[in-house]
């Protein structure tokens, strides 16, 4: 003989189950957000470097002297 199955135990359990389904999603979903939270800080911290480096660069570049002019060296 087969054991009957009681309709609303076995939506009692599949609810559980997507109850628990869910769950875990949301704290997937809040883990993956927080992530992006500190990646995104560290974004803006690399582009303000990449900013400042960028100003120093063209700054050193402006005050550089001109290349000499290429010339025979004297012994030729």
């Amino acid at each position: 003989m087969t054991n009957p199955v009681n309709p609303a135990d076995d939506h009692a359990g599949r609810i559980a189950a997507l109850e628990e389904h869910l769950a875990h999603q949301n704290r997937t979903i809040e883990e993956l957000s927080d992530q992006l939270t500190q990646q995104w800080k560290v974004v803006e911290q690399m582009r303000a470097k990449l900013d400042r480096l960028t100003d120093r660069f063209l700054a050193l570049e402006e005050s550089a002297l001109e290349a000499p002019a290429i010339t025979r060296p004297p012994h030729y």
